[in-house]
């Protein structure tokens, strides 16, 4: 079985490798994902939320709004680690669930999504991280034109994580998502015949 880390930038198009991956058969967990369970009303970074960045962020529905509370933290560093020292934990936790439920089923290879993976020096815990890269030009347009955002929010929000070129360099496989979705698609289908499909162990092994 292996067990991958996926990242990217901001705007690279890390989620929609994460959906071709899983086309493909890969069992894909997802670190938003995760962030969003934990963060339920009745879960106690929910109460931890409120309590350090006001009710404010709470939405009619009971929810945190995500979007209120993402243009808080990206604005301010301090803010920003303690909502990470918030939800990191019980986020670690659920994954490492969600992991070993994986590890344990028949799929050729699990992938665990984490956008801020290198900057938490995550990548001892995978066999090998795969990069979904894009320049940092075409980041900022897509952020201008997908998020509605002007050039310093985008700047800003870019700011906030390691520069794309770094990730490149500590990445163990890249796949290019600069260009259009046929050629991403290309580049995702080349990485599976190589590292899973002649992986794999012929039947009966």
């Amino acid at each position: 079985m292996r067990l991958i880390g996926l990242t990217g930038g901001i705007a690279t198009g890390k989620s929609t490798v994460a959906r071709m991956l899983a086309d493909r058969g890969a069992v894909v967990i997802d670190a938003d994902d995760l962030a969003r369970e934990v963060v339920r009303p009745g879960e106690p970074a929910f109460q931890r939320i409120v309590e350090r960045f006001g009710k404010e962020m709470v939405q009619p529905d009971g929810t945190i709004d995500r979007a209120r509370l993402g243009a808080v933290v990206f604005a301010d560093a301090a803010a920003r680690r303690d909502l990470e020292r918030i939800t990191h934990a019980p986020i670690l936790e659920l994954m490492q669930q969600r992991i070993a439920t994986a590890v344990a089923g028949d799929a050729p290879v699990v992938v665990v999504d984490i956008p801020l993976l290198f900057e938490n020096d995550r990548e001892g815990s995978f066999e090998g991280v795969m990069l979904v890269y894009a320049s940092a030009e075409v980041q900022l347009r897509r952020l201008r034109d997908r998020n509605g955002l002007d050039e310093a929010a985008a700047e800003q929000r870019l700011a906030a994580q390691l520069p794309i070129e770094e990730k490149r360099r500590r990445a163990t496989w890249i796949i290019d998502n600069g260009g259009d979705l046929d050629a991403t698609m290309r580049a995702v289908d080349a990485w599976w015949a190589r590292e899973v499909s002649r992986a794999a162990p012929a039947r009966g092994e």
